[in-house]
Parts: C-alpha cells; structure tokens; sequence
C-alpha cells in the first residue's frame, strides 16, 4: 500500500480479531502502531509480540479514548489514521423483546465509542489538516438486522458519522471511511458459537451467508481497513465498504 511507511497508527480492540490483523498488516507496511484493548493481557501480548506500545482503553469512556489517543500523541508526537475497530455483540432478542440495559450497553460502546473516536483523534487531525479514520460497521448495518436490533442500528450509525466526517473534514484534507464485514470467525463469534452448543452448525451457517463460498479471515478485513487508510484510497471518503462475499448485492 502507498504511503504507510511511518505513519502513526491507533487501533481499538487491537488484541484479537480484526484488530490484531489490523495491527499486524499496518506493521508490516511500515507504520507505527498504538495498540488499544480494554484486556490488558491481550492486548500487551499484541503490543509485545510486535514491540509497538500499548494502553488501556474502553470505548464506551470518552475520557478513556481521549488518554488513548493523547497516548499516540506523546508516544509518536503525531497521530495519522485512527481504526475504529472495538465492538461488542448484542443480545438476540426482537425489538420487543430487547432489554433497555442492552439497549444502552450495545450503542454506548458501538455507536458512542467510534464518535469519542473519532471526535478525540480529529482534534488532532484539525490541526494537522491531514489524517485518516476507518471505522469497522457491519452488514447488519446496511440490511435489515433481524435478532439484535441495537447492533444493527449501532452500525448503521457508524455509516452515518462516516458519511458526516467524510464531508465536514473534506476541505481539510481529512478522509474518513467505514468497513462492513460479514460474519467472520473472530475469537467473539466463536465464544457464540461455544454459547449456542453448536460449533460446527454455526461455523457451518457462517460459511454459507455469503454467495462467495466460505467465510472471510479477519485478513482480509485487515487488508481493506489498511487499503482505505492507504494513499491507495487517496480519492476515496465517505464509503462503507462491504467485505461481505456478495451478501449486500443480492
């Protein structure tokens, strides 16, 4: 990818999934990299294995993710591309059916949390009149989320801020994008699969959603987050990216 050489990075939920490949493709273009998490265990062991600095965050604290990107700051002296990558699943429940604790819990951390994201690290992408986010959505944000109605419109909401920072920062040279997975087999989706007492049923029903056979690799979710960081997307703001296999097309 163009342009990533040095660059300073901050990846949220950087100590598993799609954010430990975040952290892995961005090192190995060259850039530099804060590893965030909320475990701290986990996400040292990334920071480690990579010998990149890690701190504590959790998305659903605005001050946690203000000391986490004035922590890229003070490491680095600057921060260029800011991955809004940390999530959490919601309960399965209709509308109906759906508690307000859920409710409240799922679009705090995935809704609020990308905004603190991005809000914190275009305080210093203003200044600087350069910088990039990626912000993780999700097909359940772009079709109809049947079964965890605060995930869907989480994500949806993620879409919408991209739309809105992508035009609000344009003129600054600032970009912003969004990537939308399907399901992928992460650590979290496998502690559901563990949950539902069907490991195989589930992974089987994941490897069928999508027209593409199989399923995606948090890789490849890694590789478009680092493309849409890249001077690659240079032309390219305001976009939610399927990685899907085909599922929004039909």
């Amino acid at each position: 990818m163009r342009n990533l050489k040095d660059k300073i990075v901050l990846v949220t939920g950087g100590g598993a999934g799609f954010g430990e490949a975040t952290v892995k493709r961005f090192v190995e273009e060259g850039s530099r990299v804060l590893v965030t998490d909320i475990e701290v265990e986990r996400g040292q062991a990334v920071a480690k294995q990579y010998d990149m600095p890690f701190t504590r965050i959790d998305i659903g604290d605005p001050a946690s993710v203000e000391n986490a990107v004035g922590a890229a700051v003070r490491a680095f002296g600057r921060l260029d591309v800011m991955v809004n990558n940390a999530g959490i699943n919601s309960q399965v429940g209709k509308i109906h059916e759906s508690t307000l604790e859920n409710w409240d819990r799922v679009i705090r951390v995935n809704l609020s949390g990308v905004y603190y994201g991005m809000k914190y690290a275009l305080q210093q992408f203003v200044p600087q009149k350069s910088g990039v986010i990626v912000s993780v959505s999700s097909i359940n944000g772009l079709v109809g989320c049947v079964g965890s109605p605060p995930y869907g419109a989480a994500k949806a909401g993620v879409s919408q801020l991209t739309r809105a920072a992508a035009v609000e920062y344009a003129a600054m040279g600032i970009r912003a994008n969004a990537v939308a997975p399907t399901a992928v087999m992460t650590p979290m989706n496998m502690r559901e699969a563990e949950k539902s007492g069907d490991i195989r049923g589930f992974v089987d029903a994941i490897s069928s959603l999508n027209p593409l056979p199989g399923a995606p690799s948090p890789d490849d979710i890694a590789a478009a987050i680092v493309f849409l960081a890249s001077d690659d997307a240079r032309y390219i703001t305001g976009v939610t990216l399927p990685v899907d296999g085909g599922y929004t097309a039909r």
